[in-house]
């Protein structure tokens, strides 16, 4: 679905993603993980468009479809492409209600829509008796859920999730764990998480990339996460 080659990036003078290679099967759920500041949402942000590749290839392939370079991109075209983004930030109209949220992301689809699928308040139950409020009214855990439900409503074939767990309550957690697993698992779609809690990691993901000052030093099926290799990449010292 997705392949990454050599991807190099800079902020100014500062090199920040180093020969960075990916692979994103169809219907796997892949996990970047890495220390805070390793370069897990820099490399989500070159594939979502959001920041610029000095070098390296990017390339997409439908199965139905010839290889397509996505380096010059925008990052609308991405999203028409078939990728679903969630940043850390969430990004929803605060002033906005939950439906008038949905109706914007429908229209910004590849194939405009009116109306919101009962598959979305299917994902998202809660989300349903809360349409008519302001997105700043809901609670940390439903202002997630929405910035979810934005980016599924269009059905995209890669989802990507920056930091899912981040600021989230531990009920909410499980309950994310949950769907993430139902969307890979039982609906096949592919998904790429970056993420550092490794509980939620290893309950979730099939394969995982290691981050370390923006290069990638370890990759495989996520059962590999052993404490040999997280004591060495992933303790504070390893940053150093």
């Amino acid at each position: 679905m997705l392949s990454l080659r050599s991807v190099n990036q800079y902020y100014g003078n500062q090199h920040t993603l180093w020969n960075v290679d990916l692979d994103l099967v169809p219907g796997v759920c892949t996990s970047v993980i890495g220390l805070p500041g390793m370069g897990k949402t820099t490399l989500i942000n070159c594939i979502t468009g959001f920041l610029p590749v000095e070098s390296g290839s990017m390339v997409w392939q439908d199965a139905s479809g010839p290889p397509q370079d996505m380096l010059h991109w925008q990052a609308e075209h991405r999203s028409a492409m078939g990728i679903g983004y969630v940043p850390q930030d969430r990004r929803i109209f605060s002033q906005l209600t939950v439906e008038e949220n949905l109706h914007i992301a429908l229209l910004a689809g590849p194939a405009p829509r009116n109306a919101v699928s009962s598959e979305i308040y299917d994902l998202f139950p809660e989300l349903y008796a809360f349409r008519q409020v302001k997105g700043s009214g809901l609670s940390e855990d439903n202002q997630y859920q929405l910035a979810m439900a934005r980016a599924m409503i269009n059905r995209p074939r890669l989802l990507i999730l920056d930091e899912p767990t981040r600021g989230l309550g531990q009920a909410f957690i499980h309950k994310l764990g949950n769907l993430i697993v139902r969307l890979n698992q039982d609906l096949g779609m592919t998904i790429l998480l970056a993420e550092q809690h490794l509980n939620f990691i290893r309950r979730v993901a099939d394969r995982f990339c290691l981050l370390h000052r923006g290069r990638n030093v370890a990759e495989g099926d996520v059962k590999q996460l052993d404490e040999g290799l997280l004591s060495h990449w992933m303790t504070p010292e390893s940053a150093r």
